[in-house]
């Protein structure tokens, strides 16, 4: 009886932990909008190096965006990074990209959008900020959804409390669920 009890605790325990680590995974921006993008007096120099996956196509015909940012809304918009002229985004290659934008903290989100028929994949995503000691970088390696913001999101601010509100509460619903369960158990 204890030892069923013990079990259907775990089993609590690994789903909420399975569900609060999926939040952070790549996935598809429900509400990204670049039309919120600031345009800033303040600019700052970036170098974005995007690679592209050896399960990718050969070359791509797709059109690559890139957005990226910090917690604070200071957000960097690239549109149209392909250039099918000078073979970007060939297959097994990296293409180096100095872009402008607003300066940041640290960057802490980064999504890509991909228009087209070929199914580009990228591989990575660093970015590297001036003045900044250290490049950021994010790991793809699948398929970016047509037509969709796709990317990653580890910003821990007020503008992303619908995130982070869902994994304090998941963390707190664990902790009573413990507690509850712990009682029965000893006092049963």
């Amino acid at each position: 009886m204890v030892s069923t009890r013990l079990f259907t605790l775990l089993l609590c325990f690994v789903s909420l932990s399975v569900s609060e680590s999926k939040v952070l995974e790549r996935h598809a921006a429900e509400s990204f909008n670049v039309s919120l993008i600031q345009k800033l007096g303040t600019s700052c120099s970036y170098r974005v190096i995007i690679s592209t996956s050896c399960s990718s196509s050969r070359y791509t015909r797709d059109q690559i965006s890139i957005a990226f940012g910090d917690a604070y809304g200071n957000q960097i918009y690239a549109p149209r990074l392909d250039d099918p002229s000078i073979k970007t985004f060939e297959q097994c290659s990296s293409d180096t990209f100095e872009i402008n934008g607003p300066c940041t903290y640290q960057l802490c989100y980064v999504y890509l959008y991909r228009s087209g028929p070929d199914g580009w994949i990228p591989e990575s995503v660093k970015i590297h900020s001036h003045g900044s000691k250290s490049d950021v970088t994010f790991p793809y390696n699948t398929l970016v959804p047509e037509s969709v913001w796709y990317g990653f999101n580890y910003c821990k601010s007020a503008s992303d409390s619908s995130v982070l509100g869902a994994i304090g509460l998941e963390r707190i619903v664990l902790v009573v669920v413990g507690f509850i369960v712990a009682g029965l158990i000893l006092f049963s």
